[in-house]
């Protein structure tokens, strides 16, 4: 899987460039800040090219991100080193799979975004990001995922779809075609790219599938022991209510006990 990234970071912040990662950030921070206000320190886990943990640090907090992709980690610390020495020194990345990734850091809150839970295939995957959050945490810390949200994806259902996006140096056109595997909760996301370069004309055709598992609020509290967490809330995505069938995306906060 790192590898289908470290690919997929070159156009990366291309494809989402209209994504309100500042708006989304805000979203987080207006959580924790409810539910842990004293909270400085926040573990990211998969924090791909660092956009929601610049916001995080310009709002004040420390933020060190965890990525599998090395390239991705790359386009981090170049992020990193474009910002203000004080907004900088808030921020720090290193290489790691958030199922295994250990350090003696103890951490306010442990955050993953962008459906990275979802990336996580199996029970045993998911169980073991759960343990790298715990690990991390004190008694009170925080953790926020967001993830897709079972009933949605089912109600919806995913179909294909085609992005074109360009900036000065590439034109990108994505092709997106899904395959469902109900009885696995898997949606498996075929990506076709091309890619223009503008200077010369040339295109390149780059394929990946990505894998992401759809989850249920009932499957999220089995997976979550509760020896170690506890008051578990479920929203819709940048919202305050409880996921609906239109909420293809949906954020679980839980308390360590």
């Amino acid at each position: 899987m790192n590898q289908v990234f470290d690919a997929y970071a070159h156009y990366y912040d291309l494809l989402y460039r209209d994504k309100d990662y500042a708006a989304e950030a805000e979203y987080v921070a207006s959580l924790i800040r409810e539910r842990a206000p004293q909270a400085k320190k926040i573990l990211e886990l998969g924090c791909g090219t660092g956009a929601h943990a610049e916001h995080l640090a310009r709002m004040g907090y420390i933020v060190h991100g965890i990525d599998q992709s090395k390239e991705m980690l790359s386009r981090s610390e170049a992020r990193k080193a474009s910002l203000s020495t004080d907004i900088a020194s808030r921020l720090s990345f290193s290489h790691g799979d958030i199922r295994t990734v250990r350090s003696s850091t103890v951490y306010d809150v442990v955050i993953s975004l962008f459906h990275v839970m979802s990336y996580q295939t199996t029970n045993n995957d998911l169980i073991a990001a759960f343990e790298t959050a715990d690990k991390h945490l004190g008694s009170g810390g925080l953790f926020l995922f967001d993830f897709w949200h079972g009933p949605a994806v089912l109600t919806q259902k995913p179909d294909v779809r085609v992005k074109r996006l360009e900036d000065p140096a590439i034109k990108v056109t994505r092709v997106a075609e899904p395959v469902m595997h109900m009885n696995e909760s898997i949606v498996e996301v075929n990506y076709t790219l091309f890619i223009e370069t503008k200077t010369t004309g040339s295109i390149s055709q780059v394929q990946e599938s990505h894998r992401m598992r759809y989850l249920f609020l009932s499957e999220l509290a089995c997976l979550s022991n509760t020896d170690t967490w506890a008051n578990s809330e479920s929203y819709g995505w940048m919202g305050v209510d409880a996921p609906l069938q239109d909420d293809w995306a949906a954020i679980t906060l839980m308390s360590k006990k």
